[in-house]
């Protein structure tokens, strides 16, 4: 069974909501995993307003869009326009403060929405579904109190987690009843901990206070990750110059070397600057790729000039590179992926929102930026034989 591999786009965009979804291999022929599983919803907020759920995502069986109610139904998406027209609501009241409730959890490549207080305001185009876009100040949703988890679920099993690539929000965790009967659980936050990451990035100064956003009492209402404040202006876009420059000093006398599949010890590549970009060659010396130097929000998105296709040369090296930059493990190991958390983000030029979003994680596993999955340092539990799943939706304080 191949990795799961977590792929990212801008909430901006009209796509299918599948597209941004935990992507896992191909279903094995046969498997007991059955049309729906139990999902229990827990509400252990500590808030007293009313929670909305929302399932959406690809139908696996079909490859439509559309969403599902609380028995696990599909109902497809009617045909969107331009500009977008509303989708039909596909809330369900969720739990109070302190109960839960049970639904079923479809064969989906998709998310579970969930917000406080208010529905989400979804859209479509002639793409399909408009996701929110809270880095644009005029999105309808931008007010609204609310966050999602991301799942597949097929014939191989179940991938389901939590997730921080576009903003850190209300905070939850996820987990699951293994075909054994264990259980496994990610994505709790320790004690204050969502207040925590607001105020260390409000201390950390240096634009970064930026992506901290209020709802009108002064709570924070959610932190974006740091592509998206780059892109609407509210961190500096030169925020990782510094070390970029230094890296790209170092690797001009220096080998990067690049071991990106566990699996394949053997297999290696290795990294020189040579002026404007950084060449990669094989154990031949034969130049596989080559990158331009990057910028802040390429290193953020991991894309643009560190691109990923899904190879087996460029994607790999990539995120393994995506993954060093972020970490600030570049200038300390010349031997990449370095998984040993406890070298990450030392440098005081860093990616200081995940910085802070693993530190305040009980088990330090989250999703901070798209290929934190190197060195499996991401917030997902699998099973191949799910019995149920579970979101509980945690304490604010």
């Amino acid at each position: 069974m191949l990795s799961p591999r977590k792929l990212t786009a801008s909430l901006a965009v009209a796509a299918s909501i599948g597209a941004v979804a935990v992507v896992v291999g191909p279903a094995e022929p046969a498997s007991a995993v059955p049309d729906t599983i139990p999902l229990t919803l827990k509400n252990d907020s500590g808030s007293a307003e009313q929670v909305y759920v929302y399932v959406i995502g690809t139908e696996l069986a079909s490859g439509q869009q559309g969403y599902a109610d609380e028995s696990g139904a599909f109902h497809a998406w009617p045909a969107g326009g331009a500009p977008p027209v509303p989708a039909p609501d596909a809330s369900f009241a969720g739990p109070a403060n302190g109960g839960s409730k049970t639904v079923r959890l479809p064969k989906f490549s998709g998310r579970v929405y969930f917000s406080y207080g208010k529905k989400l305001d979804f859209r479509l185009a002639d793409g399909g579904l408009v996701q929110p876009a809270v880095q644009n100040a005029d999105d309808p949703n931008h007010d609204t109190l609310f966050n999602w988890t991301e799942y597949t679920l097929n014939d191989s099993g179940l991938w389901i987690n939590s997730t921080q690539v576009d903003m850190f929000s209300a905070p939850y965790s996820v987990g699951l009843t293994a075909g054994d009967g264990s259980t496994k659980q990610t994505g709790s936050l320790k004690p204050g901990g969502y207040k925590a990451v607001a105020d260390g990035l409000a201390q950390q100064g240096g634009g970064w206070e930026g992506l901290v956003q209020t709802r009108g009492d002064g709570s924070p209402l959610r932190v974006l990750a740091p592509g998206h404040g780059v892109g609407s202006g509210d961190l500096p876009a030169g925020v990782l110059d510094d070390y970029i420059d230094r890296v790209w000093s170092k690797y001009a006398t220096d080998t990067l070397t690049v071991t990106p599949f566990k699996d394949q010890p053997d297999t290696k590549f290795f990294g020189r600057v040579n002026g404007d970009r950084m060449d990669f060659t094989d154990g031949s010396g034969a130049v596989v790729t080559s990158f331009e130097k990057p910028d802040s929000d390429s290193v953020f998105g991991c894309y643009n000039k560190l691109d990923a296709p899904n190879d087996q040369v460029r994607g790999p090296i990539s995120r393994t590179l995506c993954a060093a930059y972020n970490r600030s493990t570049l200038l300390t190991n010349s031997e990449q992926p370095d998984a040993d958390a406890s070298g990450f983000y030392r440098d005081d030029v860093t990616n200081h929102y995940a910085r802070l979003v693993h530190a305040q994680m009980r088990d330090g596993q989250a999703y901070a930026f798209a290929f934190d999955d190197v060195g499996n340092h991401e917030s997902l539990v699998h099973d191949g034989d799910p019995k149920d799943a579970a979101i509980t939706l945690e304490s604010f304080g």
